[in-house]
């Protein structure tokens, strides 16, 4: 079954699948499930559901996909048993889950498939969701290290904040135009990526810049609000020559340049303190976060948008209220989008056996919870009589040029998964 999840996996690095803009992939599983006899489903949301029979077993992903780099035009290659993208995300993320379930529709296996739409902007379809299932578990395939079953997850929310009246500035004392940029980082997953240390691209910028006599004309960072900004590009005008450093470039302009009274902007983005605010010692990880992911500044308008985390709801609403005061002292004006639910750690009956089966194929099992929003979460508050766990093989670095799956790990996840599968046919969990 191995080169099958491949050969399905490599159909769906062709197809187009950037989250919002996923109606190639969307039609050809739509497809995919009638031409195998099962009953196919959609909604507003673009959500797939494909089913045979009544069963009690439901598997579940997100068929959107993190585009970075070169993607959607995906080139992949295999270097010591790890599958990589050339200069673009690759989509394992969460590509690899639905190329097995396409491998157990061809087997026809009796089970719901809830293919969810763009996850990766906000859980947009598992917030919308609207199949009535016959599950009584649920088995998410997002998860993204082996051996481990995951019980819990972090709640999240996106804030956006906008400043619109930067005024125009007389360019008297300000004699070097530059441009100065940040490029090429690491860059990585904002949720469980950010403890490990990976630079932020416009927080280098900002304290590159904090206390020189700056004006700025322009700036664009940052790549998607779930990623940790690996780039940024500023246009500006310095009382004082400005130098090149290991992280910085600086470039000096010719051309003339439109420049506002942009103090407050670049304080706001040094004061910002992105990353880990609060530390989770039961379980070994993040338990409150935030990632600054973009800002953008043209025209005297500034834009900044940034995705908290945290294990429960009181910690993401601190977070989202520190935040908040924060834009404020700065004369921003904030909102908050796609705000989700932590998912609250459970072991019951069904992870149990779950972690059974994990056992048997890697000699392994724990269970852990995630610093990262899975559709678990929401997913348990349109099914609260479902039992959900989360699986998968090991896939690093996602939302990230860098990112990669281990095959050896995916053959293993899904011998995990056909275990399971028989567990449920023989005994109601």
């Amino acid at each position: 079954m191995y080169n099958e999840i491949i050969e399905y996996f490599m159909i769906i690095t062709k197809l187009p699948h950037c989250s919002e803009k996923t109606n190639a992939l969307f039609d050809y599983l739509v497809v995919f499930g009638k031409e195998r006899g099962y009953d196919v489903f959609s909604d507003e949301a673009k959500n797939i559901l494909i089913r045979k029979g009544k069963p009690t077993l439901a598997l579940q992903a997100h068929y959107d996909m993190v585009c970075m780099g070169k993607a959607p035009n995906i080139e992949t290659y295999i270097e010591e048993g790890w599958m990589h993208a050339k200069n673009s995300s690759l989509g394992a993320d969460n590509g690899i889950a639905i190329a097995m379930m396409m491998v157990l529709m061809d087997k026809g296996e009796a089970l719901e498939f809830v293919l969810t739409s763009d996850e990766e902007v906000g859980l947009v379809g598992a917030s919308e969701i609207a199949f009535p299932l016959y599950a009584t578990q649920m088995l998410n395939i997002d998860f993204e290290d082996e051996s481990i079953v995951c019980i819990g997850c972090a709640g999240g929310a996106d804030l956006i904040a906008e400043q619109k009246n930067y005024k125009l500035e007389e360019e008297e004392g300000y004699l070097y135009n530059y441009e100065v940029s940040v490029r090429n980082l690491d860059g990585g997953h904002s949720g469980v990526d950010i403890d490990k240390g990976i630079p932020n691209a416009i927080k280098i910028i900002a304290e590159y810049l904090h206390e020189k006599e700056v004006l700025l004309s322009s700036c664009e960072g940052g790549e998607r609000r779930n990623s940790i900004p690996a780039n940024i590009i500023a246009k500006l005008s310095s009382k004082e020559p400005l130098f090149s450093n290991t992280w910085v470039e600086v470039k000096k302009l010719d051309e003339k340049l439109d420049l506002y009274d942009s103090a407050d902007f670049l304080e706001l983005l040094y004061a910002f303190k992105t990353g880990v605010h609060i530390y989770n010692d039961e379980f070994d990880l993040p338990d409150t976060s935030i990632n600054l992911a973009l800002v953008s500044f043209k025209e005297g308008a500034a834009k900044v948008e940034c995705s908290s985390r945290s294990m429960n709801a009181e910690g993401l609403e601190g977070i989202n209220e520190l935040t908040e005061e924060l834009f404020q002292k700065y004369g921003f004006n904030s909102s908050t989008e796609y705000k989700y639910p932590a998912w609250k750690p459970e072991i019951n009956n069904f992870t149990k056996y779950v972690s059974d089966a994990m056992q048997k194929i890697f000699g392994k099992s724990t269970y852990e919870a995630i610093h990262a929003g899975l559709e678990c979460g929401l997913l348990l508050e349109r099914y609260p009589d479902i039992k959900f766990a989360s699986i998968g093989p090991t896939i690093e670095y996602p939302h990230s040029t860098r990112e990669r799956v281990n095959l050896e790990s995916v053959e293993k996840t899904f011998n995990v998964l056909k275990e399971i599968i028989i567990k449920t046919k023989e005994i109601k969990l």
